[in-house]
């Protein structure tokens, strides 16, 4: 099968390309970084430029302003934004709200708040991570009570990504049935500012910026109910399918970088006369680590396309990447720290970064383990011995 990029998505790499070595130069990554660590997290004149250069209108229609793209367009632009350590809030915004917006919304909430993100005028996220839930979307403690024709919204949600620098909140809330049903949920538009909502800011180890958010009583009408009342639960996880896909875009991104940095640099240090790279035990790692890379690739691509196609077998790829992107992250980073030496765990050199930063996407939208449990439940392993042919990984 072919999988080159049309002459539209090598346009739009290009571009992206160009901006981080503008904005995002190898040599200043530790300082950048750091500078990055208080509110709101990112450049708004960086944020503007992603705008008029029409990134942030990839994913949708050209009716409200956007370009028409697909899922694949979005995974160019994730991985290119994962190879320069992007902080901007495009994950959140474009990714998370977005399809929000685009999966459950209403012709009136997208022809009002799609061409303003767009226009980078207006920033959202997703509000769905309890502290007792773990990774099970269905795990829902946060209330919405209906009352004299509107929702009075009550509980805390955790890790809410650039919260502080959103104008709209999609906030899960249950509105029938037990703590952990799969039916009951349904999803809210709810302006950040709204009387009750309130915030505790803070940076995460990758040095994003998430919030603790907390509701009581907020009063929302009927009008901010994406798709259907009690039945959020899939839109849910379409999201979920999304966020996995572009985590996983970003993830191949990064470990492309750190493959190549870490072939650089061993082609460079010299030791007992020799570059590091023409010993043995190094090229086998600096292999393995091409090979973890590209296997994650494929995944990538295969679970893109089954989404976008809505094949069936859509869920099981997308657990067996976000699997592959824990396991293979872990291992392309460990290899790079190891063969930097302690360079590798210095804030100047953009390898324990992306380290960082694969970490923290492990554990977004289910880890590793809990990836592979859910796949195996979908595609059982037959007693006794594993047969290698039924994981894709």
């Amino acid at each position: 099968m072919d999988f080159k990029f049309t002459e539209e998505q090598q346009m739009l790499r290009d571009s992206i390309q160009k901006f981080v070595r503008e904005h995002y130069p190898a040599d200043r990554v530790g300082a950048r970084r750091k500078a990055f660590r208080k509110a709101p997290g990112f450049a708004e004149e960086n944020w503007q430029q992603f705008a008029d250069l029409g990134w942030l209108g990839v994913p949708f229609p050209e009716e409200l302003g956007g370009i028409g793209g697909d899922l694949a367009d979005v995974m160019v632009v994730m991985e290119e934004l994962g190879k320069g350590l992007v902080v901007e809030p495009y994950f959140p915004t474009v990714v998370l709200f977005g399809s929000a917006l685009m999966l459950g919304g209403n012709a009136d909430q997208q022809q009002s708040l799609v061409p303003q993100l767009i226009e980078g005028k207006l920033r959202g996220t997703l509000a769905y991570m309890e502290e007792q839930a773990r990774y099970e979307l269905a795990d829902v403690a946060t209330t919405a009570t209906a009352r004299d024709g509107k929702y009075l919204l009550n509980g805390t949600k955790s890790l809410v990504l650039n919260a502080d620098s959103a104008d709209y909140l999609v906030v899960s809330a249950r509105t029938g049935g037990d703590r952990t049903a799969r039916e009951g949920i349904t999803l809210f538009l709810v302006p950040a500012d709204a009387e009750g909502v309130k915030r505790v800011d803070y940076p995460t180890i990758d040095v994003l910026r998430a919030s603790e958010v907390s509701f009581e009583n907020v009063a929302v009408g009927e009008d901010a109910i994406l798709g259907s009342v009690g039945e959020g639960l899939a839109l849910l996880e379409a999201i979920s399918q999304r966020a996995i896909l572009a985590l996983g875009a970003e993830s191949v991104g990064m470990m492309e970088m750190l493959y190549r940095d870490t072939t650089d640099y061993t082609s460079q240090r010299v030791q007992f006369e020799k570059p590091l790279a023409a010993f043995q035990s190094v090229k086998h790692r600096i292999v393995d680590m091409f090979v973890q890379t590209e296997l994650t690739r494929s995944l990538l691509y295969r679970a893109t396309m089954e989404v976008q196609g809505e094949h069936e077998d859509a869920p099981l790829d997308v657990h067996g990447l976000k699997h592959m992107v824990g396991k293979a992250g872990r291992f392309v980073g460990q290899s790079a720290v190891q063969l930097h030496g302690g360079m590798g765990q210095t804030e100047e050199l953009r390898v324990g970064h992306y380290f960082i930063r694969l970490a923290a996407i492990d554990a977004q939208f289910g880890d590793t383990d809990y990836h592979l449990g859910r796949y195996t439940e979908l595609m059982p392993i037959p007693e006794g011995e594993p047969d290698a042919d039924l994981l894709p990984f």
